[in-house]
């Protein structure tokens, strides 16, 4: 089941909201499912940008292992540069777990795309929510956090926005 009210935009969303209740927050989902960084790269501009957010989140890493590390590089790189060039602040989002992932062999790809988008992010100097080291960090079986093999459940989306939450401090 992917659940859309238990997953982490909404649960970010109204995590917001109860710590600035009296801002006018509104989060816009512009993913769609299964696609990768190419493609998303692709509309950046008139689906994310046109909407002059403040911040923007890119989060693509399961469905770029498909895609491999240079190109989804290439897409990253080209979505941040444009949303910086804009003024737009950016989180990049490393992935959440897979059950079908060794989360301890360096080798694996997500493993290997989550160290790109740490370099990312210290490269181009913008936010990291490291959803990955979370999931790998947990003290429990995956599988507590997961509803299928690559989506979590309100569990694993509740440590996604614990992180996102950081760049967001109470004042």
């Amino acid at each position: 089941v992917v659940d859309t009210f238990n997953a982490y935009p909404h649960l970010w969303h109204r995590k917001l909201k109860e710590r600035a209740p009296f801002a006018v927050v509104n989060v816009i989902v512009t993913a769609v499912g299964g696609e990768s960084s190419d493609r998303g790269a692709e509309r950046f501009e008139r689906d994310v940008l046109s909407r002059n957010p403040d911040v923007v989140t890119i989060d693509y890493a399961l469905n770029d292992r498909r895609l491999g590390l240079q190109k989804a590089r290439e897409a990253w790189v080209k979505m941040i540069t444009a949303a910086k060039a804009k003024g737009v602040k950016v989180l990049l989002l490393t992935p959440t777990g897979d059950l079908k992932s060794k989360l301890a062999d360096p080798n694996d790809p997500l493993n290997q795309h989550a160290r790109q988008i740490r370099e990312l992010a210290r490269e181009y100097e913008v936010g990291l929510v490291d959803s990955w080291k979370c999931f790998v960090e947990y003290e429990g079986d995956l599988k507590d956090l997961m509803s299928q093999v690559n989506h979590p459940n309100r569990k694993g989306h509740d440590l996604v926005v614990k992180e996102l939450m950081k760049w967001f401090p109470v004042k």
